[in-house]
């Protein structure tokens, strides 16, 4: 299922946050945003999970926009792992990723035994099985992020919009969460803030700076000595990946 930003704006206080945002994320892809900070990415990705109405332009999941949808409807279609996702009651991890099924349950009707099994599994595969009765609120906060994002996952949705997902993880649990996330076959539209990991991640490349789409494409179409330049404001060498061929940025500080 397609996900498309048509002409997005997002306008607060007189200020121009978002600005003629458009980007379309294919059925499966994954595409990440990326750009300084303050550049729009997050404020793009509210949008999409409806935390936050555009000023004008629309978000269309397949044909259908996403403000002509019920929330259930959109909370069925659309998942999200956001950067302020805390977790503020001391329910178990268990409870935690069940919450993901909520939008397919009605008052208080009790997992099916289908509905278990696919918590058990995403537990598994994100590494938490150990944590389950483990309190939400003792978890460090590699631990946290792991556990919102099976709690995503089992939401079944065909998109997943993720908001820094490898904040506060490990080298080896970012590599396997953007892993998992490339074998899942989910449209996917992602915020990094790491380069390196966002060229071996992601399909296509969407960097914003102030609120603009400046730069859209491959990795090896945006990620360039210039455009680090210019909106990173770094020097940098790029070079391909010895193992995988993705374009990897060397740095070097402005002027050095």
């Amino acid at each position: 299922m397609d996900l498309t930003l048509d002409g997005l704006s997002v306008v607060t206080d007189g200020k121009s946050l978002v600005r003629e945002l458009s980007l379309t994320v294919e059925s499966g892809q994954v595409v990440g945003l990326v750009g300084p900070n303050g550049s729009g990415k997050s404020t793009a990705l509210r949008c999409v999970y409806r935390a936050l109405r555009p000023s004008s332009g629309t978000v269309r999941i397949g044909e259908e926009e996403i403000d002509e949808l019920t929330m259930r409807q959109s909370s069925r279609a659309v998942a999200a792992m956001t950067q302020d996702g805390a977790v503020d009651l001391d329910f178990t991890v268990e409870e935690v990723v069940a919450l993901g099924r909520t939008p397919h349950l009605r008052g208080n009707q009790l997992l099916s035994r289908r509905e278990r099994e696919l918590c058990e599994q995403a537990m598994d595969q994100l590494g938490i099985r150990d944590l389950a009765r483990r309190g939400a609120l003792t978890l460090s906060g590699g631990e946290r992020q792991r556990v919102l994002l099976a709690r995503a996952l089992v939401q079944e949705t065909r998109i997943l919009v993720l908001d820094e997902p490898t904040n506060h993880l490990d080298v080896r649990h970012q590599v396997e969460l953007l892993s998992l996330l490339r074998d899942r076959g989910l449209t996917v539209l992602v915020v990094l803030h790491d380069l390196n990991l966002a060229s071996a991640a992601c399909d296509r490349l969407g960097v914003l700076s102030q609120g603009r789409l400046v730069a859209s494409g491959t990795p090896w179409d945006v990620l360039t000595p210039e455009l680090a330049r210019d909106v990173f404001g770094v020097e940098a060498s790029v070079v391909p990946h010895p193992l995988t061929g993705d374009p990897q940025l060397l740095y070097s500080l402005k002027g050095t």
